[in-house]
């Protein structure tokens, strides 16, 4: 395994894990927020998936760390509007909040601190 491989190994592996959790989840949702709402999460988090997998396997990772710490940051306001929406309830918001909070950290790896 690579050094890059490395580094952001792990968040490719917590997101394939959060999207495991994510797609039966989304599932749930009322038939007319399924195809609207809950397609927009699941493609938002599968970019993010396609953006990790693209920084573990390219030797220029910062543009597609960028991109996936961009749909991070959609996926946590997609997932407040869902539970606000109250089609997500609190404690399965907050297990998202902090997935996705895990995967940012992951990826980040030990060069930089968060931009918030």
């Amino acid at each position: 395994m690579t050094d890059i491989a490395r580094r952001t190994g792990p968040a490719l592996e917590a997101h394939q894990q959060f999207i495991l959790w994510l797609v039966p989840t989304v599932e749930r949702f009322p038939r007319s927020q399924k195809f609207l709402l809950g397609d927009r999460i699941q493609s938002t988090a599968l970019d993010v998936l396609e953006a990790l997998i693209e920084a573990t396997y390219t030797r220029e990772r910062r543009g597609h760390l960028a991109r996936a710490n961009l749909g991070l940051e959609k996926l946590r306001v997609l997932c407040r509007l869902a539970t606000e929406l109250r089609h997500l309830d609190p404690r399965r918001y907050e297990h998202a909040a902090r997935s996705i909070d895990e995967i940012g950290r992951l990826a980040e790896g030990p060069c930089g601190a968060r931009r918030r």
